[in-house]
């Protein structure tokens, strides 16, 4: 799979991102930048959620890059040592609920889950059990209480309080808790802890494939950020991942159950010896430009993302730093990820992001290259490096075109970078890209 997706020659203007639609498509960069564009042009959606009120969750499916780092952040929280920030975040918050006289639906309901998140689920299970008596139609108390039987291990349990949340679940959340319910009655029956059975196909046969659900992989994903210690959850996804063509992110999340969680299963390591000899094998095809669109035609449907990252860091945009008007000023992509996009393509930027036009900014992230070449005037820059660019595409809100000063040559780069230059957002060219770091300097991103 090549890694460009936008073809221009020498100093990119904006105004070709709209002119690239009407191009020949007949090359793989042609169709990656047509699937991008499209997409870019879509109204933008957010929402779902967790069962704790201090989450945020985005509108899943969430790109693999991003759904992998809130994945860890998750599981992280569970290890007392090193003790994340996020970990000394949520003992701080049920220590201050545990010290309360007396607890609402809602706070005991958030209690239950911290205690879940800091891998406690004995203490959330006496928690919620009160709770639940007190208010057994309150739906986070039930569903939690579900989920804090099932990492308790007592599937007899889960299953009986499951069944209760599934009826008081909102409409929104009905199809994953049906769902939680099914995994916990498979894994009740199993002799074998194997692959679960969560959507009737074999993953092998691209006719059973076809029967997948559009949202197995957004269902998946919540389930493995509710339980991101349930390394089989992952290997669903794994193979999910490999159902909608996308090998590497298919050998990756396989590489992790074998490495990360020691699991050992004879069909997994099958799975994954094929998954990391076909990932190689399209590593090849991609240098070699074997790579064809039609590759991905079947398989689309299934993985259309509806976020960068699953958790909305809300955190980050109550603590912006001042900005320096002689200065450079740290940008974060949550504010760039603020920006709305209405139907007429008219942006409406964060107020904080208004205040840094046309200062100096800076900020981190992963470069795409624009043309077929290494050497670089211009360049797009995102968050997260991306998987797959005919599946996995970002939205036109979280793109930064970063142009290098006049007379200035880059080379490609995949590692994490920090771009520091003059901010231009553009809020009234539909055909413009909406930020623009001009006279850009680049550095690794890792270096301070």
């Amino acid at each position: 799979m090549g890694n460009n997706f936008l073809c221009a020659r020498g100093r990119h203007r904006p105004s070709r991102a709209v002119q690239l639609l009407n191009n020949d498509m007949s090359s793989e960069a042609d169709a990656m930048r047509r699937c991008l564009l499209l997409l870019c042009l879509s109204p933008l959606v957010a929402r779902a959620g967790l069962y704790y009120s201090g989450e945020t969750v985005a509108e899943l499916p969430s790109r693999w890059a991003g759904f992998f780092l809130d994945h860890r952040a998750l599981l992280l929280i569970a290890r007392p040592k090193p003790a994340t920030p996020l970990r000394l975040r949520y003992e701080s918050e049920a220590n201050r609920l545990a010290a309360k006289a007396t607890l609402s639906a809602d706070e005991s309901a958030d209690l239950g889950a911290l205690y879940l998140r800091l891998g406690e689920p004995g203490r959330a299970v006496a928690v919620l059990r009160v709770a639940q008596r007190l208010y057994p139609h309150h739906f986070r108390l039930t569903a939690n209480l579900g989920t804090a039987w099932h990492q308790a291990g007592d599937l007899t349990q889960a299953a009986a309080v499951l069944e209760q949340a599934v009826r008081l679940a909102p409409g929104k959340f009905q199809r994953v808790e049906e769902l939680h319910l099914r995994l916990v009655r498979l894994r009740a029956r199993e002799k074998v802890a194997s692959l679960d059975n969560l959507f009737g196909v074999s993953y092998s046969d691209q006719a059973s494939i076809k029967k997948l659900p559009a949202a197995a992989i957004a269902q998946t994903q919540q389930l493995a950020l509710w339980m991101p210690a349930d390394a089989r959850l992952l290997w669903q996804l794994g193979e999910l991942a490999g159902a909608t063509g996308d090998a590497a992110t298919r050998a990756a999340l396989l590489d992790g159950c074998v490495g990360e969680f020691e699991m050992r299963q004879p069909e997994l390591l099958a799975s994954r010896k094929a998954a990391r000899a076909e990932a190689d094998r399209r590593a090849s095809l991609s240098v070699a430009g074997g790579v064809s669109p039609k590759d991905h035609d079947d398989h689309v449907w299934l993985f259309k993302p509806r976020s960068s990252r699953p958790l909305i860091n809300k955190v980050g945009l109550a603590a912006l730093p001042e900005i320096d008007p002689k200065g450079v000023t740290p940008l974060a992509w949550e504010v760039i990820g603020e920006t709305i996009v209405d139907r007429r393509m008219r942006p409406t930027f964060h107020r904080y992001l208004k205040e840094l036009d046309g200062k100096q900014v800076t900020l981190r992230g992963h470069m795409q290259p624009i043309g077929e070449g290494t050497d670089l005037s211009s360049f797009l820059l995102v968050e997260n490096p991306i998987g797959c660019w005919y599946c996995e595409n970002p939205e036109i809100t979280n793109i930064v075109l970063v142009e290098l000063p006049e007379g200035k040559i880059g080379r490609t780069n995949r590692s994490q970078l920090k771009i520091t230059g003059r901010l231009v957002l553009n809020g009234t060219d539909p055909e413009n890209f909406l930020y623009v770091v001009r006279d850009a300097r680049v550095e690794a991103g890792h270096g301070d």
